[in-house]
């Protein structure tokens, strides 16, 4: 197939590129060219706002539009294309308001979020876009990403606070639930989607099963080899400042998708190819300035 892949260089963008080029497929990649490009693609150097006819004389047989955050972004997009078969959106678990029954169905309505504002909203924007223009289309609300090419300061914080042997800030009791999606699950389901061609439009994806906040730094740390001490942070501190994730617990319902993919990559499978990746990529996590927070509010003890 001929794929048109947005971004194509940073983490869900570039494995996605590579994963549908590496089984074969003719994929092109657009971007404004200020990144190292993925491999085995081919570059199309433009701002998706600004097209004009670059792209009007292709076909492609899918797009997966994974660097769409509002409504501009997709109608820009859509102004610019030729011909396509299947439009893939990569949307959010963030277009579900916090304060309806969990877990999120997506027969659900949308609305606007506490914990994630603007971006949620953006994105309910950039789906409405997308299907009153592409009815046929497909849009994904992953929860948490992870895996390879993860360059955000989530498991790479823990793997260095592993690898330095660190006490481990845990919120509270730990027993916050998070909900993860292996980034490599993500293409093969998208892979499903233009395969199957499936009635339903809209669906959720990620592990069914959550995890808690204790039991996933304690897989992290387990994959460097070590075994954590925790700090249990209680009080009005903010969340955000000594550890990755917001003070926010919920939980997608993933039945639909598992009705189209069965077999998932393990948690910790998971966890060790970032880790592996991790090793080699240091210099590409955007980092958070988690650790002095912790070094200058909580001291430098370790177990």
């Amino acid at each position: 197939m001929d794929i048109l892949v947005t971004g194509g260089t940073v983490f869900a963008s570039r494995y996605t590129a590579e994963y549908f080029a590496s089984a074969g497929n003719n994929v092109y990649v657009l971007n404004r060219g200020n990144r190292t490009q993925p491999d085995n693609t081919t570059p199309v150097i433009a701002d998706r706002h600004a097209l004009g006819n670059i792209l009007k004389g292709r076909h492609f047989h899918a797009v997966i539009d994974v660097t769409a955050y509002n409504a501009d972004d997709v109608n820009d997009l859509l102004d610019g294309l030729g011909s396509f078969d299947s439009y893939i959106l990569i949307s959010s678990s963030a277009v579900y308001p916090e304060t309806i029954r969990q877990p999120f169905s997506e027969s659900d309505k949308c609305g606007p979020n506490i914990i994630w504002g603007k971006y949620g909203t953006d994105k309910i924007s950039a789906e409405n876009a997308l299907f009153s223009r592409v009815p046929d289309a497909y849009a994904v609300r992953p929860p948490y990403l992870c895996g390879p090419m993860n360059n955000l300061h989530r498991e790479a914080f823990v793997f260095e606070c592993a690898e330095q042997d660190r006490e481990f800030c845990l919120p509270k009791d730990g027993e916050m639930k998070l909900q993860f999606f292996h980034i490599g699950d993500m293409c093969r389901f998208i892979e499903l989607i233009l395969r199957t061609k499936p009635s339903q439009r809209i669906f959720n994806v990620g592990y069914a099963d959550p995890v808690s906040i204790k039991e996933w730094a304690e897989l992290c740390y387990r994959i460097v080899g070590k075994t954590p001490k925790f700090r249990h942070v209680t009080g009005d501190i903010p969340q955000r400042s000594y550890f990755p994730f917001y003070d926010y617990e919920y939980i997608l319902d993933v039945t639909a998708m598992n009705s189209v993919m069965r077999e998932l990559t393990p948690l910790e499978t998971s966890m060790q190819e970032s880790y592996e990746w991790f090793r080699n990529h240091r210099s590409s996590i955007i980092r958070k300035p988690l650790m002095n927070f912790i070094d200058q509010n909580f001291g430098k003890e370790k177990p």
